[in-house]
């Protein structure tokens, strides 16, 4: 969840650093720290909360004697939000520096072990245990390669460090395991981090390590190793991103630019999985091979990602009539899995490090079951658990909450369900409509963006309420479910979504005229007349309507604000609900005062689980 960065070079290495750690703030902004080695001594900077509190304490630092530092962004997880729980960690004698992502799932015994031998805590950290045992190791070892290869022995658990010592300048030692780690080669230095977007315009090669792996960096070059102590050749390759790929553009907030990106991705997936615009190109994988003979799907996922593949279920079991179940990874891996040789497992993560559906799949993996990942990272841990990968394509994605990666995996996951008909042989007149449907949804989408202002004005009408529920039938659940999501995440609204038919069975309770009740209908649905009853039975009990409706010729007589979306088919329409309840919740948000990329208590890549 965190984020880390190190930095070894002739650049001024605190504007390196904070640029970094600002491309990083996505993974967590609970509190920021630095530390630098300088020719006499390791200054260290810490701040609570986010990271412009740091960058205040720095504006007094003086750092330019210092060639090579490393900093942290944190997402609390062990201790509080509070100064002392901020990293960077330090030895007793303050030589040794640390920054970790991760969590050590053995420190509280290791913790004891070293407080029987004089150390002092400081911290409530797990992260303050690996910096004594390496301090403990150096005693003996008197050499940080060596100490660091004794201490990681000791840990469980995942864990990415940047670790500098005093007597043992023009060295950064990162370390990985189980937690993402790249390092970046520049010729004015070189720089490791937990990702790509903090290395972006400071170096032009990268190196991805691999778990139980270790890098030396210094100012002119790097060396590998694995936790043996034996070196290792890795090769390089190019980074290609610009700066202006991560920037917000002319847009308020990356959320919004995410938003509006959502229709050239759309079109950049059809290009890239139906490059003749007829036969779906799965792009490496042996389809034949891999679904001829599967009984049985499980989508494996969290948040947003397990909100796609619920949709995914209904379209799946539709057109091929094989059954899917879909689990949050966070229930499957402690529940009884009936996973077998004939499963095929779709595990789904946007940063492809979300760990409770990595160890998901490895479970599934252990039952002998195929595994094929969506994900928008191709270079992710996730990669190493599947036999074969979907990418997403999306670019990446900065502000925490999910929008164009939502809209990417719903688009990947249609095309693998009409492969999967088609292999199977039972693709029909309406899997093909389906498919060559999907090239008009880009014109589409924009037309549903371009009414931004208007949504907006709805937005207005209802930032005052503290709580909202969102209805839907069939595959429309899910779309409410991820709109829900949305309004949840980024202006912390109580909002909860029911399937409409539920509605009586309990949540109608909560209806009155506090309440705004946002209900999905698309035209001819074979339930579109029940989600109106449904509806009716919410006005009843004076409640707010905001309906977002396919079919331009229904005639308004129920909904105090009608929300319309081009006529689309009910298997594809939540490509068109997402963005304007997307929309729906940055507005919102805005009007509220909220940090919109950046909200509370989240991080975009939860890497513990």
């Amino acid at each position: 969840m965190c984020g880390i960065v190190g930095y070894v070079g002739n650049n001024a290495v605190k504007d390196v650093l904070l640029e970094g750690l600002q491309r990083l703030e996505y993974r967590g902004y609970d509190s920021s720290g630095m530390a630098f080695v300088g020719a006499h001594q390791t200054q260290v900077y810490r701040a609570c909360g986010k990271l412009d509190n740091l960058r205040k304490i720095l504006e007094n630092a003086h750092t330019e004697s210092s060639f090579q530092g490393i900093g942290h962004i944190r997402w609390a997880t062990h201790g509080a939000a509070t100064e002392s729980n901020a990293h960077p960690h330090r030895s007793t004698d303050g030589k040794i520096s640390l920054v970790h992502n991760g969590i050590i799932e053995n420190y509280q015994a290791l913790k004891e072990e070293l407080q029987a031998q004089g150390f002092c805590f400081q911290s409530q950290t797990d992260t303050e245990t690996a910096v004594y045992l390496i301090e403990r190791e150096y005693q003996k070892y008197q050499s940080l390669e060596k100490a660091v290869i004794a201490a990681v022995q000791y840990l469980k658990g995942a864990f990415a460090f940047c670790i500098m010592h005093q007597d043992e300048p023009d060295k950064i030692i990162a370390v990985r395991k189980n937690a993402p780690l790249v390092i970046g080669l520049g010729k004015n230095g070189n720089m490791v981090a937990s990702d790509i977007p903090a290395l972006i315009g400071f170096v032009d090669r990268i190196v991805y390590l691999q778990d139980n792996e270790f890098a030396v960096l210094h100012q002119k070059d790097v060396s590998f190793y694995d936790f043996d102590g034996h070196s290792l050749l890795k090769s390089p390759e190019p980074l290609a991103l610009e700066a202006e790929q991560i920037s917000k553009g002319h847009y308020a907030h990356y959320m919004l630019k995410e938003i509006h990106e959502q229709p050239d991705i759309l079109r950049r997936l059809l290009s890239f999985y139906m490059p003749d615009g007829q036969n779906i190109c799965l792009n490496g994988i042996d389809a034949k091979k891999m679904l001829r003979n599967i009984e049985q799907i499980e989508i494996v996922a969290c948040g947003t990602s397990y909100n796609a593949g619920l949709a995914a279920k209904n379209v799946i079991e539709k057109l091929t009539d094989i059954p899917v179940r879909v689990e949050a990874a966070s229930e499957y891996i402690y529940q009884k899995q009936l996973t077998n040789a004939q499963t095929l497992v779709l595990g789904i993560s946007q940063s492809g490090e979300t760990a409770d559906t990595i160890t998901a799949l490895k479970q599934a993996r252990l039952k002998n079951a195929q595994i094929l990942v969506l994900t928008n990272r191709e270079d992710s841990s996730i990669v190493q658990c599947a036999d074969a990968i979907l990418p997403l394509k999306a670019g990446i994605e900065v502000s925490v909450a999910a929008t164009k990666s939502y809209t990417a995996q719903l688009v990947v996951l249609y095309l693998f369900a009409f492969k999967l008909a088609e292999v199977l042989g039972v693709a029909n007149a309406e899997t093909n409509y389906l498919k060559h449907a999907l090239f008009e949804l880009p014109v589409q989408m924009e037309q549903v963006l371009s009414a931004e202002k208007a949504l907006e004005e709805v937005s207005a009408l209802y930032a005052s309420y503290s709580d909202f529920v969102f209805i839907g039938r069939g595959i429309s659940y899910a779309g409410v479910l991820e709109g829900a999501l949305k309004l949840k995440e980024i202006s912390y609204i109580n909002a909860n979504a029911y399937m409409a038919g539920e509605l009586k069975h309990g949540p109608i309770a909560l209806i009155d005229e506090n309440m705004p009740c946002v209900a999905i209908l698309i035209k001819n649905s074979s339930t579109f007349d029940k989600i109106i009853s449904n509806c009716e039975e919410i006005k009843a009990r004076h409640g707010k309507l905001i309906g977002l409706v396919s079919d331009e010729t229904y005639q308004n007589k129920l909904f105090d604000n009608l929300i319309r979306i081009p006529n689309v088919c009910e298997e594809l329409s939540p490509l068109l609900t997402a963005p304007v309840l997307q929309l729906l919740a940055y507005h919102i948000a805005l009007k509220l005062g909220r940090e919109v990329d950046k909200p509370r208590n989240l991080a975009k890549s939860v890497t513990v689980e």
